[in-house]
């Protein structure tokens, strides 16, 4: 039976567990209290935080958060990043802030709609433009051969168009 501290521990990450969209696991050995607060800060404008949690508690709460996926990822000491926004911005503040602090955080995976991601998958994600982007781009895509009809079709009429107004200017002179 868990203390009632760690109760509130294990009630907090549920909670948390269940808001996240994104959840990055990585070993936080070797980091130090400033670049811990450093790498808070860095994700925080991604509507993201960052939590040094014990597996086991880690672990009850994952499982009381139908999260089971994350189960495989709690091993050795762990930092979890959780976006609670778009997993696209996450995981770009992330990959960004680790890249530019060059922060040695050894990232294990990240749990995603109930999967796991590998490291590579993760920066993968972060590689992808943003929602809006993609959005742009698709729209654009499903709209291409609609416009292109209309092209066809307006051509074909300012044709006609155009012939019955050569016809007219050659009636007029005549």
């Amino acid at each position: 039976m868990p203390t009632a501290k760690k109760a509130a521990t294990i009630d907090e990450l549920t909670a948390l567990f269940s808001k996240a969209t994104l959840t990055v696991a990585g070993d936080h050995r070797g980091l130090t209290m400033a670049d811990l607060r450093g790498l808070r800060r860095g994700v925080a404008g991604a509507n993201a935080e960052v939590h040094v949690v014990k597996n086991t508690l880690g672990r009850r709460a994952a499982t009381a958060a139908n999260r089971e996926a994350m189960l495989e990822l709690l091993t050795g000491p762990s930092a979890l990043v959780l976006g609670f926004g778009d997993q696209v911005e996450a995981a770009k503040a992330l990959t960004e802030y680790l890249r530019t602090s060059r922060l040695a955080f050894a990232l294990r995976g990240a749990e995603l709609d109930g999967k796991v991601l590998s490291a590579d998958a993760l920066n993968s994600l972060a590689a992808l433009p943003p929602r809006a982007v993609l959005l742009a781009q698709v729209l654009g895509t499903m709209q291409a051969p609609v416009a292109g009809l209309a092209t066809v079709l307006n051509e074909v009429i300012a044709g006609f168009a155009r012939v019955i107004d050569a016809r007219a200017k050659q009636l007029a002179a005549a």
